[in-house]
């Protein structure tokens, strides 16, 4: 993959992963389950509108039958009486007894929840839809820091995760613009927040977990679970986290396989420019002779050869010749001069005159 498509599939993966969190911390379907809840009561003989549809013997109000020879007292009753009435019957209602048809696990019903960051809500069968609770009220007081850390950590996972998609952005922008060492730094940076995301987000999901399962346990006794398993909310958190920490190995790679590519092509320029110029390979002249002098025997050897002429030399009189010294210094080897023919007796005794200083005197510099 070229460097430009290894950045699109990081930004890819990041994008997902930025969605996918911002999309989990804001649901409330990081659990679900069901609580165990006693069935509403019912009032006898009549069924009230609090009584839930699953007693097993609903009843409904039964109106008598008029009868014909008997007049309806109700016709000539007052408006006033008519409201005494209705608040005597009422009066009844309310001292009546109230009972539970059913016994022993027949009184209890199943009631849906599920639980997120925030809220906590519960699903009624009355037709008032979902009662929902603050989780962070539902916590008890010894795991509410935790549940707090959990936020915090989930916050900087987020931020995190935005940060190196907006430095991703950056990086392509700059690569597009052919600036590839401002799109290489960018690009470090753009993977040291991408990993800390990463982490941050691992550390707030099992922290929750945590909270979570104490609160199943210690918590309220109206709203501990009598089953329950994680949602979807949940899952698309671990989702994210994986597609951060692909996106983070992607673009480590990137930016590892870049600086490999770069190192390469410098020595490959480095090597071309060498042979272009004639010059004995690094390598030789630092292994041969074994020492810090490089062999002059065999200088003058290749030098009989013509392997060291330099081209850039004036052409010199038939019968004169030219020396060839090398030394290394700290810095490097140094290598000037060249013979001008084979067989050149005075230039291999300026040699041997020039060895046999250097050794004398220990010098170290160009002679």
């Amino acid at each position: 993959m070229s460097r430009r498509n290894r950045s699109l599939l990081s930004l890819s993966l990041t994008s997902l992963a930025l969605a996918l969190s911002v999309l989990a911390f804001c649901t409330s379907y990081w659990c679900e389950g069901t609580h165990k809840v006693v069935k509403p009561l019912c009032l006898s003989p009549v069924k009230m509108k609090n009584c839930g549809q699953n007693n097993s013997q609903p009843y409904t109000i039964e109106v008598p039958t008029a009868d014909p020879k008997k007049p309806d007292s109700n016709a000539t009753m007052s408006p006033n009486q008519k409201e005494e009435l209705d608040r005597m019957r009422a009066k009844k209602l309310a001292n009546a007894v109230h009972y539970i048809w059913e016994t022993g696990e027949d009184k209890y019903m199943q009631r849906y929840f599920h639980t997120g960051f925030w809220l906590s809500c519960e699903k009624h069968n009355e037709g008032d839809g979902e009662k929902c609770r603050s989780f962070i009220e539902l916590t008890p007081g010894e795991t509410q820091g935790v549940l707090w850390l959990s936020v915090i950590s989930e916050f900087a996972y987020i931020s995190l995760l935005a940060m190196g998609f907006l430095l991703m952005w950056v990086e392509l922008l700059l690569l597009c613009l052919n600036k590839e060492m401002y799109a290489l730094k960018i690009n470090a940076f753009a993977a040291i927040c991408t990993v800390l995301s990463g982490l941050m987000g691992m550390v707030a999901h099992m922290m929750y977990t945590t909270v979570f399962q104490m609160t199943v346990s210690i918590g309220p006794k109206d709203w501990r679970p009598q089953t329950w398993d994680y949602g979807w909310s949940f899952a698309m958190a671990w989702i994210s986290f994986s597609c951060c920490m692909a996106a983070a190995v992607f673009t480590l790679n990137s930016y590892t396989k870049t600086l490999i590519e770069n190192k390469h092509r410098a020595r490959i320029r480095l090597e071309e420019s060498r042979a272009a110029s004639h010059a004995p390979p690094y390598d030789e002249v630092i292994t041969t002779g074994g020492g810090s002098l490089y062999s002059v025997s065999r200088l003058v050897q290749q030098c009989q050869k013509g392997a060291f002429i330099d081209t850039v030399w004036t052409p010199m009189e038939e019968g004169s010749c030219g020396g060839m010294v090398g030394a290394k210094s700290p810095h490097g080897l140094v290598l000037v001069g060249g013979c001008r023919r084979e067989g050149c007796e005075d230039c291999e005794r300026e040699m041997d005159e020039m060895e046999d200083v250097l050794e004398r005197e220990g010098n170290d510099e160009m002679c």
